[in-house]
C-alpha cells in the first residue's frame, strides 16, 4: 500500500511515483484537461514532471499529489499544495488536474478543501493562493466557494508565452 498523504471523505491523496507515468500522461496529454495551460504535455514533459514533484517532496514534503478514489483506487486526477514565488514573495499554492470524466464531480474543491486545511492546521500557514487563469470559470468557482478573493495578478511565461493569472488569495482569519 502506498502512502496516504491526506484523505477526504471520498478521496485519498498520495505522492506520485514513477509507476504513475501513464496515468499522468493520460491527464497532461489531453487537449481538453490543458486547456488553461494551452498546451500539452510530451512523454519527456510528463516525465519531467514526476522528476519535479520528486524533488519538491524530498525538499517540502509537499507538490501535487495523485488523487484516487477511496472506493476502488482509481486514478481520477492530481492536486497540489506547493510553495511558489510570485513577484519576489513567496507563497503556498493550490492547485489540480483532474481527467475529464471525473470532471463535475467535486473532486477539486473536496481536495482544495482538504488542502487549506491541511495547509492552516498542519503547516499553520497563514495564507494559500490558487493561480487562475482569467477564463478558467471552474477553477474560479471553486476558488470562491472557499472565499478565496483576488488579491493580485501577474504573467506567467509559460514555453515563452506571456500567460496572464489571476491570484486568488485565502487568509486563516476567514
Amino acid at each position: 500500500m502506498l502512502e496516504t498523504f491526506l484523505e477526504t471523505k471520498r478521496l485519498r491523496l498520495r505522492k506520485i511515483i514513477q509507476s504513475d507515468f501513464e496515468d499522468l500522461k493520460t491527464m497532461l496529454q489531453d487537449t481538453d484537461v490543458m486547456y488553461a495551460w494551452e498546451y500539452k504535455f510530451s512523454d519527456i514533459d510528463v516525465q519531467n514532471w514526476i522528476n519535479k514533484n520528486l524533488e519538491l517532496y524530498k525538499k517540502c514534503n509537499l507538490g501535487y499529489f495523485i488523487v484516487e478514489n477511496k472506493e476502488n483506487s482509481e486514478t481520477v486526477g492530481q492536486a497540489a499544495l506547493m510553495p511558489d514565488i510570485i513577484k519576489n514573495r513567496l507563497y503556498h499554492e493550490i492547485g489540480y488536474i483532474f481527467k475529464k470524466e471525473h470532471w463535475h464531480k467535486g473532486y477539486a474543491r473536496e481536495c482544495a478543501t482538504a488542502l487549506k486545511n491541511y495547509a492552516f492546521n498542519k503547516l499553520n500557514l497563514n495564507e494559500v493562493i490558487f493561480e487562475i487563469r482569467p477564463n478558467n470559470t471552474p477553477s474560479i468557482k471553486v476558488a470562491e466557494a472557499l472565499n478565496a478573493k483576488i488579491s493580485g495578478s501577474f504573467i506567467k511565461n509559460v514555453r515563452g508565452k506571456k500567460m496572464p493569472h489571476l491570484i486568488y488569495l485565502i487568509n486563516k482569519s476567514i
